[in-house]
Formats: structure tokens, C-alpha cells, sequence
């Protein structure tokens, strides 16, 4: 079977005025004038700083008044831990998930404004999953340790998916495949040809890459992947591959390797059950297009 292409064209106050000095015949000294009456619960202006409502009315309360917000520092009900506790997960934000992993920053760095480092070099959780431990090179407060951190909680939650895919019927779980392989492929650089074995009951076997590309070229032997399929005893197939573009229209190419696999694995008796084109938010399929 000959090899196939993938491609897409895809401000001083003033000075008291001296006062004249006494005579040696003057009368005898009078007492100091006395000041005039101040209430009891006055507060002298000097005591009242850049916020005055507020530090006035903490005075005349007998207490200090509360400290500003800084950049990084929240009140304890505010903390994106606490938060998640009251409310759910659901409730916080991306940065405020990301410092959650990371727990804190090395010495010297706000672990917020890591957080937000971070979205702002991948541009989204989704593309951040797709990361390699070189991507994270060049960050500041991202040390071995973290990048390592990161990088397990991602396979953790690529694994878990893979584990709902074993446990079900995959024929009737079509949004979970396509969850999945959003998560592997779909904001990946380059193109990836993934291929999903499955058995009689269309329950997950084994998941691999068969093939990895450039930006918009790949090389997909279909011989090998009908060799795989005997060798796991497969009973079916479901194969996928992404277009880093984003566009998930298929190509000439594309279809006809699907028409070329689809083929070659009936020869086996091995049923093609469908070919999806993945980007990070959209799938293409070719069994509900029709096969074209």
C-alpha cells in the first residue's frame, strides 16, 4: 500500500509671625493663652491619612482601619482554594486553577502572576496541555519541579479519559471519542494520525499514533495499521488525525486515505467504523458525512 500526504492550505505651612520680645518694665506675666476647647471624640487632622472617611471613622471607633488589597494578596474567603470548596471547581477561573497546581511560586515570584505568565505564553488551558517540558523553558518561576507537576496532571487527565473509553461502548459514546482526541491531537502544531483498536463489543483495546507530520504534510501507511490490527486482534477501528490550521474540512488526500484504509481492512475482515478530523474545537466525521 503506497504511502499518503495529509495536506492543508490551511505640596510647607507658614511661619508663625515672630512675637516681640517682653520689656524689663513690663507688667508681670500674664498665664499662656489657653487653647481653645476641643471636644473629646476630636481627631486632629494630622491623624488622618490618605483615606480619611475611612481612617477617621476607624479612630473614632478605637480601631485601625483594614489594610488595602495588594497585588497577589486576598482575603482569606477570596482564595481560590476556599472558593473552590464553597462553590465548586466550576467557580474559579483558569489562572485560579492553574495556582491551584502549582500550590505557590519559587522564591521571589507572585504564584498569580506565574499563573497568569502562563496563559499568556500558550494562550489557553487547551493549548498548555498540549505542552512539552522544553515549552515551558524560558518561563520565570517555572522550575524543574513545576514543569514536572504540569506535565503529570496533564497525562493524568488524558489517562482518565482513556479509562471512560474502556468502559463503554465506544459506538455509543461517539461525543467521548471525540473529547478525548480533542484533548491528545487537537491543539497540537503539527499533524497526528491517531488510530483507536477496538474489539467485537466496540470497546477500547488500544489507542496509539500511527503517524506524525509537519504543519501540513503526513505520511500514513495504511499496511501498518491493518498489520496492528491483526496483531491486536481487532475487531474494528476508528482513526483520526488533527489540522493545526483549525479548519476541519477534509481534503482530497484525506479522503482518499480513508477510502484506501477502509479497503485494506475489510480484506480482514476489520470494520473502519469511522475517520474524524480533529481541531481544538471542532470535529469533522466522515461516517456521518457519508463517506465521501
Amino acid at each position: 500500500m503506497a504511502d499518503h500526504a495529509c495536506t492543508i492550505d490551511e505640596t510647607p505651612p507658614e511661619a508663625a509671625p515672630p512675637q516681640p520680645a517682653p520689656s524689663a518694665a513690663a507688667a508681670p506675666a500674664l498665664s499662656p493663652p489657653r487653647s481653645p476647647a476641643v471636644p473629646r471624640n476630636a481627631v486632629s487632622p494630622q491623624s488622618v491619612g490618605p483615606a480619611p472617611g475611612v481612617a477617621v471613622a476607624a479612630a473614632l471607633a478605637g480601631r485601625r482601619p483594614a489594610r488595602k488589597l495588594v497585588r497577589g494578596k486576598w482575603l482569606k474567603h477570596d482564595m481560590p482554594r476556599e472558593r473552590l470548596i464553597e462553590k465548586g471547581p466550576s467557580a474559579l477561573s483558569d489562572t485560579e486553577m492553574i495556582v491551584l497546581v502549582l500550590g505557590a511560586g519559587l522564591p521571589g515570584h507572585d504564584v498569580f502572576d506565574v499563573a497568569r505568565t502562563l496563559l499568556n505564553r500558550f494562550g489557553s488551558l487547551r493549548a498548555m496541555l498540549d505542552a512539552s517540558y522544553a515549552d515551558f523553558d524560558g518561563l520565570r518561576g517555572i522550575g524543574p519541579a513545576k514543569k514536572a507537576q504540569l506535565l503529570a496532571i496533564m497525562e493524568m487527565a488524558r489517562r482518565s479519559l482513556v479509562d471512560k473509553l474502556r468502559e463503554r461502548s465506544l459506538m455509543n459514546s461517539p461525543e467521548a471519542v471525540e473529547d478525548y482526541l480533542r484533548l491528545r491531537i487537537g491543539g497540537s502544531p503539527h499533524e497526528v494520525f491517531m488510530s483507536l483498536f477496538l474489539d467485537a463489543r466496540h470497546r477500547l483495546i488500544h489507542c496509539e499514533e500511527s503517524a506524525r507530520g509537519t504543519l501540513t504534510r503526513m505520511a500514513v501507511h495504511p499496511r501498518e495499521i491493518v498489520r496492528r490490527a491483526l496483531s491486536l486482534n481487532a475487531a474494528s477501528l476508528i482513526v483520526a488525525h488533527n489540522h493545526p490550521s483549525g479548519a476541519v474540512q477534509p481534503s482530497a488526500s484525506d479522503c482518499r486515505l480513508t477510502h484506501t484504509l477502509r479497503d485494506a481492512l475489510a480484506l480482514i475482515d476489520v470494520q473502519l467504523i469511522d475517520h474524524l478530523v480533529i481541531s481544538a474545537d471542532r470535529t469533522y466525521s466522515f461516517a456521518r458525512a457519508g463517506w465521501p
